[in-house]
């Protein structure tokens, strides 16, 4: 990664809430009528509460809207995509556990709580 990719990445770090860029990965940035659309993508990361089994991504839940921050009096939403995945061995359909994440993670607990009541 070059200097100015890593000045990129720390300036989106910053304006993101803490710690999402572990688990997403952003995917692009709208600006429109009504303020700035963050979209983040869960990355293909297996949750480790499954890190023993074969797991085999099924693409993404239906995204989910969350008003943040404003950036400069730009209205800010993340626009965000979970990742699910099948259990190889008994076909269940399985996501992230946030509990599991917020415990181990920097990522805060208003943020976690509100990714785990969405599904």
């Amino acid at each position: 990664m070059n200097a100015l990719q890593e000045s990129y990445l720390a300036l989106v770090r910053f304006l993101l809430p803490e710690g999402i860029l572990d688990y997403f990965e952003l995917s692009k940035i709208v600006e429109g009528l009504t303020g700035l659309n963050i979209y983040l993508e869960e990355k293909n990361l297996p949750p480790t509460e499954y890190k023993d089994q074969k797991l085999e991504s099924k693409g993404f839940l239906p995204e989910i809207y969350i008003q943040d921050f404003p950036i400069r009096n730009q209205r800010v939403t993340l626009c965000i995509k979970r990742r699910r995945w099948e259990v190889k061995d008994t076909g269940e359909i399985v996501s992230r556990d946030w509990n599991v994440v917020q415990q181990g993670t920097r990522m805060t607990k208003e943020f976690a709580d509100f990714l785990k009541t969405m599904y």
